[in-house]
């Protein structure tokens, strides 16, 4: 007896480039209309001609350009030291059940308090000079990647471990022809992660106490009642987050499919 044939699956659709500028237009055309009603005075919203004639304004000076880079600069130094530091610590608490049991409820406790809240004391010890702005990125960076590595390498199936110990296999072959491979999906999506999580605390903290930064250059802003301002910071921040994200989400479909191969 023959077997009944499958049916074809239909393949997937690409979605257009032009739908995902949907929600933007009509994001703009809101925004646009409720400014031209009337509904909120130009002290509290002003149209986005007005946020891209500020924006361009201060582009044109480049006042828009210092703040960007003071801003990404501290991201890069921040998030560079914080992810390899994660990546080590989570390494060794998976890895070392002395290790596990002497940092592992400390660290899973401080997880769960927000990065925000440490500003204070950082700023403290600190003051607001740069080593407040990167280390407050660095503990953003540092416990997502932390738990993403711990999560990975506690994810290996113990087998591999036990052939590898049979066949005495090297720590640094042990390094890059098991764990690399196996753990890179979760390292990769933690980096992912604490880089957009990074981001988004470097503002706020920008925000609260700091000298220069986008969020710096929005809190300036509200203070003479520069609405425009404010709305161009969170206009230039948004865009570079999503641009963050998206180059993250790129290298994480290539390391999936290097993984794969």
């Amino acid at each position: 007896m023959a077997s009944a044939a499958l049916p074809a699956l239909p393949a997937p659709r690409r979605q257009s480039p032009l739908a995902s500028l949907l929600a933007p237009v009509v994001l703009l055309a809101l925004w646009q209309f409720a400014c031209l009603s009337g509904v909120f005075p130009p002290q509290v919203l002003v149209p986005p001609s007005e946020v891209g004639r500020t924006l361009w304004q201060l582009a044109e000076t480049g006042e828009l350009q210092r703040h960007i880079g003071e801003s990404m600069t501290r991201l890069a130094l921040g998030f560079a030291i914080g992810a390899l530091a994660g990546l080590a610590f989570g390494a060794a608490i998976a890895l070392s059940r002395l290790a596990e049991a002497a940092f592992g409820p400390f660290f899973f406790a401080v997880w769960q308090v927000p990065v925000i809240a440490f500003v204070p004391m950082l700023v403290i010890f600190l003051g607001i000079d740069e080593q407040f702005k990167v280390a407050i990125v660095i503990l953003a960076a540092f416990f997502p990647v932390a738990l993403a590595a711990f999560d990975g390498i506690r994810g290996v199936p113990k087998a591999w471990f036990e052939v590898a110990r049979v066949y005495r296999t090297r720590l640094p072959d042990l390094i890059w022809r098991i764990l690399v491979p196996a753990t890179l999906p979760a390292v990769v999506t933690g980096l992912r992660v604490a880089l957009t999580r990074a981001w988004v605390v470097l503002i706020a903290a920008e925000l609260l106490a700091a000298d220069s930064g986008i969020g710096q250059m929005m809190e300036m802003g509200r203070q003479m009642f520069r609405i425009d301002v404010v709305l161009a910071g969170v206009v230039v921040s948004g865009v570079i987050g999503f641009l963050l994200d998206r180059g993250a989400k790129a290298i994480e479909r290539r390391a999936s499919r290097w993984r794969a191969a």
